[in-house]
């Protein structure tokens, strides 16, 4: 198991995206970030332009993702799908055809909380959409990403809803789309956690993360009531959770995960508030640290052999 422990990183939970790529130098470096039109994604994608970085953006929508960045510099916008897994073999297609190598990779795309869905062969839709999708897209652009690379995959508090569902991963015995949600993001901490593991002899290091609580098109499912009821919003739909983060606080920790001089040797961690977080038995109050079961090193395995059969992709077959 890898030791989650908090480090001296420099950086808290108020601190920016800018603020933790102040210091740093990353002109032509290339990132690839999922979702890098709106909301965090956004963010991380405006903050890393800004600093000399070329950013592939993979977007479902284009049109809406060219309206979004128009102005940015050094952004390339290509289709994506995540829910989709031919979309996503024909991004990575032309990913390799036109031999992008990626310094940073961000698989920062997601849904939560959405109504039951089936996509592709009947697979739940938010397990496919945040976890499925990206473990696709990164095994096929495997050899684009560069020796020394990094990959964040945005993760949340909200693994702590659900360990994998190794009975009914797919909800077919009735749905609830707060245990999906919570599984689908579980998923994303074991992945990271595996490719850590594989990428370590290319130094390529992985890591997961929970961004923080922050407003954005990810509540879209939810409505004013729920949010209420959550204690996030008063009922004339006014923000009243004082731990909420703004975008660029919320950016700032995927953003530090692939960037930082900080966690260079370090790999297969849950990070949140721009630091390695402990474990969440380690805390009094609840949803903060990592859940043992998301970083247990025979789930991460048996979740990777599991989206290997499911999808017949597999970077590392040999191993």
């Amino acid at each position: 198991m890898r030791i989650q422990k908090p480090i001296n990183a420099g950086f808290n939970a108020s601190s920016t995206v800018s603020d933790v790529l102040e210091a740093l130098d990353l002109k032509d470096k290339v990132a690839l970030i999922t979702g890098g039109h709106s909301g965090l994604g956004f963010e991380a994608t405006k903050a890393l332009s800004k600093a000399g970085v070329h950013v592939v953006v993979g977007a479902r929508n284009v049109r809406s993702a060219s309206k979004a960045l128009s102005g940015l510099p050094n952004v390339t916008i290509l289709q994506l799908d995540l829910s989709d897994i031919r979309s996503v073999r024909s991004l990575a297609s032309f990913i390799t055809a036109n031999s992008y190598n990626f310094n940073f990779v961000i698989c920062n795309a997601g849904i939560m909380a959405c109504p039951e869905k089936r996509v592709g062969p009947g697979w739940e839709s938010q397990f496919t959409t945040n976890h499925i999708g990206h473990y696709v897209l990164v095994n096929l652009i495997w050899n684009n990403i560069c020796s020394g690379g990094r990959i964040a995959c945005v993760s949340s508090a909200g693994h702590h809803h659900s360990p994998i569902r190794w009975d009914d991963i797919h909800f077919t015995n009735g749905y609830d789309k707060w245990l999906a949600y919570g599984q689908s993001k579980t998923a994303n901490v074991l992945f990271a956690l595996q490719l850590d593991i594989y990428g370590q002899s290319r130094d390529i290091r992985a890591f997961s993360l929970h961004p923080g609580k922050i407003f954005t098109p990810l509540q879209r499912h939810l409505t004013n009531e729920e949010m209420t009821n959550e204690g996030w919003m008063d009922k004339d739909g006014n923000p009243i959770d004082p731990t909420f983060k703004s975008p660029e606080q919320g950016a700032a920790t995927g953003v530090w995960a692939v960037t930082s001089p900080s966690l260079k040797g370090l790999g297969g961690l849950y990070c949140e508030d721009c630091n390695v977080a402990a474990l969440a038995s380690e805390y009094a109050e609840p949803f903060v640290g990592v859940c043992e079961y998301a970083i247990d090193p025979a789930e991460a395995l048996k979740l990777w052999n599991f989206t290997a059969n499911l999808t017949d992709v597999n970077a590392f077959s040999g191993h």
